[in-house]
């Protein structure tokens, strides 16, 4: 890997600092960078291109920012397969697992080799109505269908493969990735899915009934949710960062996108050292 592509939020504080620690590392080890957008201001050694062709233009995707520009990031990419390593700026840091301190290690890590890549899944969600397709999204973390400030619940019909799993009144439905059981699913009561798991996990958001639980099914299955009836606003929020709005009668389909996203994991990463360091996973205390 020689061309590294910069996505930054020029906004967290630390950023142009940041930014310019890079460039004069990729100058001594003789890469060449690659920027899109505010990026360029503090890059200037570096080409600027359209945000849109910063996948194609790079062979590593080096992000700059939170879990939200990490999310971002791959939704800028659109499918196309460059790895993605993230820096982090923000305050959780659970997918930009990079600390800035540690930037110029994490460059010399990728460039001699001494990381690895992992494959994570990417959820596509096909909005229909009246029997035809209007839009199409992808997420790396979930796909909430929620209430929003509407007060009235929603019935929701899910089905899996044509058959019928549950009708329920509620104030939404979580489809989670195994990178996103650590998010909304989480909060909700939904399990946390290691990373490597070929799943979906599926979980409604406060139902009106004492036997739901979140399902957990294959991520070969055909998902589908109807709403059923809804009073009130209706969202689908994609990542926390994009959708729409729905209505009665539409129908929002699941399944496993044949374009997945790469990370770049350093040396000495760990997912379970993660949960502990980032979500205070602890046993007991007895």
């Amino acid at each position: 890997m020689r061309t590294f592509g910069i996505l930054a939020n020029c906004d967290k504080p630390t950023a142009p600092e940041t930014l310019r620690r890079i460039e004069r590392k990729a100058a001594a080890l003789g890469l060449r960078l690659v920027v899109c957008g505010r990026a360029g201001q503090h890059v200037p050694s570096a080409e600027t291109v359209p945000e849109e062709a910063i996948g194609h233009s790079a062979d590593a995707l080096m992000v700059l920012g939170g879990d939200g520009t990490m999310l971002r990031a791959v939704r800028v990419l659109q499918g196309a397969q460059t790895p993605i390593i993230g820096v982090n700026l923000g305050s959780l840091g659970f997918l930009a697992s990079v600390t800035q301190e540690k930037v110029e290690d994490a460059l010399d890590c990728i460039v001699e080799g001494r990381c690895s890549i992992q494959e994570r899944a990417v959820a596509d969600g096909i909005v229909m109505r009246d029997g035809r397709e209007i839009s199409r999204y992808r997420a790396v973390n979930d796909m909430v269908i929620d209430r929003g400030a509407s007060s009235r619940i929603v019935s929701l019909h899910l089905t899996i493969d044509e058959a019928e799993v549950i009708d329920s009144q509620c104030d939404g439905l979580i489809l989670a990735t195994p990178t996103g059981s650590t998010g909304h699913n989480l909060s909700a009561g939904g399990p946390v899915i290691h990373p490597a798991s070929a799943v979906f996990v599926i979980t409604l958001i406060c139902p009106h009934a004492l036997s739901v639980r979140p399902i957990v099914v294959p991520d070969s299955r055909r998902i589908a949710v109807d709403i059923a009836r809804c009073s009130g606003d209706i969202r689908l929020a994609v990542d926390g960062q994009t959708g729409e709005a729905l209505r009665a009668g539409d129908r929002i389909e699941f399944s496993r996108s044949g374009a997945g996203a790469r990370f770049i994991m350093l040396p000495g990463s760990n997912y379970f050292s993660i949960l502990r360091q980032k979500l205070h996973l602890r046993g007991s205390s007895v």
